[in-house]
């Protein structure tokens, strides 16, 4: 069964626009997990505009259950993921100023930095994950993956979320299902976020079964408002089964 990984920097959001501690995320997260979500995702950006350091460094300590730290890995970002020491180390291609992870790695351009980068983290028994653009990704790149000694890629799932239920979605799912074969062919798992939600989610797993494990925060937390935390969860992972 696909793992389900909640994404809390959403939480963060809406306690850091009042200055207090409400939502309280490191409580929220515990219940979370209470309910049967199998990890925690957390993205800290240099700005603090949702998740903090303080956050990271109480969730690691409190929970039990996978822990996944996204973000662009500069000296500051991978002195604070070694310092924790997560399960999982999502890395992506994240200027400061975006608003949200919006672009997978350029793989050619990028496959020395990232081979220094996962051998450091390795080295520290962290697993670590790239972020990738099925649509941007030349067979060439899904070679280079193996280059990188990464243990995972996250399949950037937007373009598959904005073609759900239309005219293209067959012809963007077989690209996604193309890739995913590939790289699982060179011994790289696969994890997959970005706008997945209880329309999209079941169809794309069903489509893609190998896939270990998906990070969702954004349309999660969104539908939590409307059903409550527990029955939110409990449907997310139904569309896992």
């Amino acid at each position: 069964m696909t793992k389900l990984s909640v994404n809390v920097n959403k939480l963060a959001t809406l306690r850091n626009s009042r200055g207090k501690n409400n939502p309280d995320v490191l409580k929220t997260a515990l219940e979370i997990i209470s309910y049967g979500a199998q990890g925690i995702t957390v993205h800290p950006r240099p700005d603090g505009r949702h998740i903090r350091k303080e956050d990271v460094y109480q969730l690691a300590e409190a929970i039990q259950v996978e822990f996944n730290i996204e973000g662009y890995p500069d000296k500051n970002f991978l002195d604070l993921v070694k310092e924790v020491h997560p399960t999982q180390c999502t890395m992506v291609p994240d200027p400061p100023h975006v608003l949200t992870s919006n672009a997978g790695w350029q793989i050619k351009k990028n496959v020395h930095f990232l081979q220094d980068v996962i051998a450091d983290l390795q080295r520290s028994g962290i697993r670590t994950s790239l972020f990738v653009d099925p649509h941007k990704l030349s067979e060439k790149e899904i070679e280079l993956l193996k280059v990188t000694g990464t243990n995972r890629v996250e399949l950037y799932t937007e373009v598959y979320a904005d073609t759900y239920g239309k005219k293209d979605a067959v012809n963007t799912l077989t690209i996604y299902k193309r890739a995913a074969e590939a790289i699982n062919k060179l011994g790289i798992d696969l994890n997959a976020g970005h706008d997945l939600n209880l329309l999209n989610l079941k169809h794309f797993i069903a489509a893609i079964p190998t896939i270990k494990e998906v990070s969702i925060g954004h349309a999660l937390i969104c539908d939590a408002l409307n059903l409550g935390m527990k029955e939110t969860i409990s449907r997310y992972l139904a569309c896992l089964q």
